[in-house]
């Protein structure tokens, strides 16, 4: 029988929304109907994809983090208010599993959106959690959440390192939760076309780091001559525009972001799990640059490195 399956994911960023892309194709393919909770650059790339999904927002805290990178401190003075949103987005979701008859819930790191009233999925390949102060609790904060859903999903390979190391492959994972393979919207390796650009660069990220890597990527390239394609990764700003030999567009459907990259020397982006998933299903190197002070990204960016 369909099932009625809601997908929510978090929206730091495009790229826990790109990585669900594939679970809502596979839950289409089975015949089920699909509610997708997202807002902001998430909600305009699932739209762009799946217009005529229904949509609905359950709003989530957003996340932002410190120009001068020290986390710790900036996630100290916003726990309270994260912890508010986390239980917030709980309650908002017993009225909506009502309201729209919801049989699954697929969280893409979604802390507060379990239900006992349908079967809760939670996808992370953030089963350890890397920090520099306060690891203890902070993992201690998170077995508790992935223990409140009925299975946890794993976006990674099921032998160790994988692609995410000690994040997806600590010494234990709960009994609950399995290896699902890398997520990614690409299915296969590209054929590498005339290498026509230098790089094509992909910013991405929450505010401020995403505009400040942006405008350092542009000084970059703006000086030199070498042709180069910059993505915005802003689904809703379709503007395109050319200083010298960049070009900077805000997005590009998947076929053109496939022609691109099969024509370019070398790709530059930030560290982010899912890049990094797109990328070895497309099997394309990087050069990686991690969100300063954003433990997750140094240690992946470190881990690809030495792959």
């Amino acid at each position: 029988m369909s099932k009625c399956v809601l997908i929510a994911p978090l929206h730091w960023g495009l790229g826990h929304a790109s990585r669900c892309i594939p679970i809502i194709r596979d839950q289409l393919n089975d015949g089920n109907r699909v509610i997708v909770s997202a807002n902001g650059g998430a909600l305009s790339l699932l739209q762009s994809i799946f217009p005529n999904l229904e949509y609905i927002d359950i709003p989530f805290m957003e996340i932002t983090y410190p120009e001068d990178g020290n986390m710790s401190r900036h996630f100290f003075w916003r726990g309270p208010a994260l912890l508010q949103s986390i239980w917030r987005e709980h309650f908002a979701l017993k009225t909506m599993v009502k309201k729209h008859g919801i049989d699954i819930v697929i969280s893409d790191s979604r802390f507060g959106l379990w239900s006992k009233k349908a079967h809760s999925i939670f996808i992370t390949h953030q089963v350890r959690i890397l920090s520099p102060h306060f690891e203890g609790i902070i993992n201690l904060l998170n077995q508790w959440v992935m223990n409140r859903y009925d299975e946890v999903w794993i976006p990674d390979y099921a032998e160790s390192p994988g692609l995410a190391g000690a994040l997806s492959h600590p010494d234990h994972i709960p009994k609950h939760a399995k290896y699902i393979g890398p997520l990614s919207r690409f299915n296969e390796p590209i054929q590498k076309a005339n290498e026509e650009l230098e790089a094509v660069i992909i910013i991405s990220g929450p505010e401020p780091q995403r505009s400040l890597f942006e405008a350092e990527m542009a000084r970059r390239f703006i000086e030199s001559d070498a042709p180069a394609l910059m993505l915005r990764g802003k689904p809703h700003e379709p503007s395109e525009k050319i200083i010298g030999n960049l070009k900077i567009v805000g997005h590009l459907d998947d076929q053109s972001l496939i022609e691109a990259l099969s024509g370019c020397k070398k790709v530059i982006s930030r560290s982010g799990y899912s890049t990094i998933m797109d990328l070895d299903v497309l099997k394309i190197d990087a050069e990686y640059i991690p969100t300063p002070g954003q433990t997750e990204q140094e240690y992946l960016a470190t881990l690809q490195t030495s792959n």
